[in-house]
């Protein structure tokens, strides 16, 4: 992935960007270069570059007068949530400035009456319910990173989950942010009320990647914990017969909180790193449901029913937490799982559900084609696909043969009505497939809003928009003495 060269004179006026910086943020500055590689690559770590300096602001005034420096220095700026994007999006340039969120981790308000959380975005989010789960209450959204990654970096590309299906995904659970433009004015969009007057503007900033602004505090929407829930694990003897029980599921009007789909690669490497216990199968479903126990047994029954129609391999209802969480285990495991055995490019491209059983039939035939193994994994009653492409980092020509494989999956996506990107984001990863799915006139759209939030084009670089579309855009910054 091409990212642009680093600008000499920003890199030869290190020191003082990094003493001005130190002035307005004492002892919230890095700038060490064997501390700064540990911010030189994001999860997706095919791509390294240490940056220019590193500051962790404490708070919206401190993220404000960091911007405010970079602003009238000219220096560029990579927002960072937790490090755990998938899609490249924290990924730094040899001159900018990592902006890490990680120190801003406090729940600022919890108004259960009107069922909101008030947070700094640099608290994790599964944190988010563990600090309103004993007074019965949830926040929907759940990635499976959600032990590690912040609400920051869940805003910025609009992350889902494996219950996003009933729930929703950010966007459907952010009621108001609080952002910091690129030359430090402090704005708030929308707040803890059902809905904003106005412009969408908060649509606009749930999924922007950090190309707009630096969101530091979050008004979350949480939910009363649900009465009871049940899964069912569901296996088949194909991945085309598992997509179509998924699409019979949802045709039937049956809402689960969850279908997550794990194909036989993915469940072999899972047993062997979770033991779960799942069955010798091609593909299987778990499907979890909600509400009282008469609602659950119904909603299995139904379900269940349709899956009998397919003939399955075998149907495990859970009777117990226990049997739950076991169901649960090997999915849970899944990516730790596949990182054991081998390198991998993990894609996100979203399909509609009826395109299941076509789509990954196709995947396995361009999986024989370029001779890379892929795993499935993924939350399919959305149609949120996460082929996993194996491959090794350390033979010559096989990334670049992975990311042409990526490349044609996620064309595929597009083909069928789906779009390039359900969570991960765009990143660089699939920055330069942005031309497949958007004609010049709706990515000239795009550029003239971050045109105005961003002038200067400094929030983000080579990120989202093609290089060779953006040239045009992005132009060199004035730069302070």
């Amino acid at each position: 992935m091409e990212m642009p060269k680093p600008d000499p004179q920003i890199l030869a006026r290190k020191a003082r960007i990094v003493e001005r910086l130190r002035a307005v943020l004492p002892g919230g500055v890095i700038d060490a270069p064997e501390e700064v590689r540990a911010y030189e690559c994001d999860a997706l770590t095919a791509y390294k570059c240490p940056p220019l300096a590193v500051v962790l602001p404490s708070s919206t005034e401190e993220v404000a007068a960091a911007l405010k420096v970079c602003h009238e220095q000219g220096v560029p700026v990579v927002p960072r949530g937790a490090g755990t994007s998938l899609a490249g999006g924290a990924l730094p340039t040899a001159d900018c400035v990592i902006l890490g969120v990680a120190r801003m981790a406090e729940v600022l308000e919890s108004n259960y009456p009107d069922r909101y959380v008030h947070v700094q975005t640099g608290r994790t989010n599964l944190s988010v319910t563990g600090a309103v789960e004993a007074d019965g209450f949830f926040y929907a959204p759940d990635p499976s990173s959600q032990l590690a990654c912040a609400i920051a970096g869940n805003i910025a590309m609009n992350s889902g989950g494996a219950h996003c299906l009933k729930y929703g995904v950010t966007t459907n659970n952010l009621l108001g942010v609080t952002m910091v433009l690129a030359d430090g004015t402090i704005t708030r969009v929308g707040g803890p009320w059902m809905d904003a007057p106005g412009l969408d503007l908060l649509g606009l900033i749930c999924g922007s990647e950090g190309q707009l602004g630096v969101v530091t505090e979050a008004w979350l929407r949480i939910l009363p914990k649900p009465e009871g829930a049940r899964p069912v694990l569901i296996g088949f003897d194909s991945s085309e017969v598992a997509g179509q029980c998924v699409t019979n599921i949802i045709k039937a009007g049956v809402l689960p909180v969850a279908i997550e789909f794990m194909d036989r690669p993915c469940i072999r490497a899972t047993e062997a790193f979770a033991g779960a216990g799942y069955p010798d199968c091609e593909a299987l479903l778990i499907v979890e449901v909600e509400g009282s126990e008469p609602e659950i047994d119904h909603q299995l029954g139904l379900i269940c029913g349709i899956a009998d129609e397919l003939n399955p391999v075998e149907v495990r209802q859970s009777g117990s937490a226990e049997e739950s969480a076991r169901i649960w285990l090997g999915r849970k495991s899944a990516f730790g799982a596949m990182g054991q055995i081998n390198d991998y490019m993990c894609l996100d491209g979203t399909i509609p559900v009826s395109e299941l059983p076509r789509v990954l039939r196709r995947i396995g035939e361009m999986s024989a084609e370029y001779g890379l193994e892929v795993a499935n994994v993924f939350h399919a009653g959305d149609g949120n696909m996460h082929p996993l492409i194996l491959f090794d980092a350390n033979k010559p020509g096989d990334l670049e043969l992975c990311e042409a494989l990526g490349a044609e999956i996620l064309k595929l996506c597009v083909e069928v009505g789906g779009c390039l990107t359900g969570e991960h984001g765009v990143g660089i990863e699939k920055r330069d497939l942005m031309e497949v799915q958007y004609r010049a006139p709706d990515l000239a759209a795009q550029m003239d809003v971050k045109d105005v939030f961003d002038p200067g084009w400094i929030l983000n670089p080579a990120k989202v928009f093609p290089l060779a579309v953006s040239a045009g855009r992005r132009r060199a910054p004035d730069r302070a003495a």
